[in-house]
């Protein structure tokens, strides 16, 4: 696994964007670019594709330690830094019923359906 690979997975898994992750790093005073960053993200097949190095991922790791934990002087609560899990519902029969549920139980059934006089003859 390389390290673009790495970056992209913390990306999804975190739901961090581009400028998220360019403020994230300049936490540890590491100055990049959105269009910079892009480029890790590519394919490796494409022309502007740019191989993360390790100095890049040890300082965005380290950003994130600062991003969600503060710093020694000044640390931040974890409860109200880290993301929370959304929470799924136990059982699904018991669920608030869809919109189209809804819908469906709002029309009148007792309407016959309209034949179209003008339909085109094959």
């Amino acid at each position: 696994m390389t390290n673009n690979d790495v970056l992209k997975k913390l990306r999804v898994a975190l739901k961090l964007r581009d400028d998220e992750i360019v403020e994230i790093l300049k936490l540890v005073d590491f100055k990049i670019t959105k269009s910079e960053l892009g480029a890790f993200f590519r394919k490796e097949d494409h022309p502007n594709y740019v191989e993360c190095g390790d100095q890049i991922l040890r300082n965005f790791l380290n950003g994130l330690v600062i991003h969600y934990r503060g710093t020694r002087e000044n640390p931040k609560d974890p409860k109200l830094s880290l993301p929370k899990p959304k929470k799924e519902p136990i059982f699904k029969g018991h669920q608030k019923p869809g919109f189209k549920e809804q819908q469906k139980k709002k029309m009148d059934h007792d309407i016959s359906p309209v034949k179209y006089k003008n339909k085109k003859k094959s």
